[in-house]
């Protein structure tokens, strides 16, 4: 997880338990059967059944193994607890200077970024700053280790089941190789924390450069982000407080309140930065 806060985590708490606790998926090999090589051995041929290739499956999973450490960060998650004065009183002030800077140095993408999705810099630019301190930590943690060790643990089966197989589905489209697919312990992968799923429907190639490429491209990380945001309705030119329908928006990128609050309080900042 990186240094600020895994945002699926944040997430997690603003959510009830009930869909905490997915029914795992059905399969020939049960969640946490105590079999994980066994597991991953059905799991493969579910991939292939679903039409990944066996060139992905082959390098995205060799070696894989449970990884302890992962389950019990998963099992003992705190609940969020921080009000918005202290979260925000934390996270903005430090990366004012930052936020401000890469604002001048990615003006024109920015523009043109806004002029395709409608989503304006500022926030753009609070959301990267949030996540991962603009890309510097985006985390260590293997991400295809990381889906298959909480794909077969049976809080959440199902969901990391699908993160998973999207997770290949990047390999085998060429969008990273395994080795480079490096995050935060819940799978969250890229400079604003994408989990596989978001990736496939979200990420673009902004640049062009024929790779749609979140953990070291910034026009393509701020662009993909965008895209989600207007993905889930975000109206352009319209402000992003709280109680607006752009504030809904961000409240889909993250369920905490909290989270989202801070985000646009740190998006006006930025907007009201000389």
């Amino acid at each position: 997880m990186t240094p600020t806060i895994s945002r699926l985590a944040l997430a997690a708490f603003a959510i009830t338990a009930s869909i905490l606790s997915i029914e795992p998926t059905l399969a020939a090999v049960a969640c946490g059967s105590g079999n994980f090589d066994a597991w991953l051995a059905d799991f493969k041929t579910e991939a292939a059944a679903k039409g990944i290739s066996q060139q992905a499956i082959a390098s995205g999973l060799a070696g894989v193994t449970l990884d302890q450490s992962v389950l019990n960060r998963d099992h003992s998650q705190k609940v969020f607890s921080q009000t918005f004065e202290e979260f925000s009183g934390r996270m903005v002030p430090p990366r004012m200077t930052r936020g401000s800077n890469m604002m001048k140095q990615y003006g024109s993408v920015l523009s043109r970024i806004e002029q395709t999705y409608g989503v304006q810099g500022e926030v753009l630019v609070a959301i990267w700053g949030l996540e991962t301190d603009f890309g510097v930590n985006t985390g260590k943690f293997a991400t295809i280790r990381s889906l298959a060790t909480l794909a077969y643990d049976c809080r959440r089966a199902e969901q990391f089941r699908g993160e998973l197989m999207d997770a290949l589905r990047i390999v085998q489209r060429g969008d990273l190789a395994p080795a480079d697919m490096k995050g935060a312990w819940a799978g969250e992968i890229g400079q604003t924390q994408f989990m596989p799923s978001s990736w496939m429907k979200y990420a673009v190639d902004f640049d062009g450069n024929g790779k749609r490429d979140l953990l070291h491209n910034a026009p393509d990380v701020l662009a993909s982000t965008a895209n989600y945001l207007a993905g889930y309705g975000w109206q352009k030119g319209k402000d992003w407080e709280p109680g607006s329908p752009n504030f809904a928006v961000l409240q889909q990128w993250n369920k905490s309140e909290v989270y989202a609050k801070t985000v646009a309080y740190f998006a006006t900042q930025l907007a009201r930065a000389p």
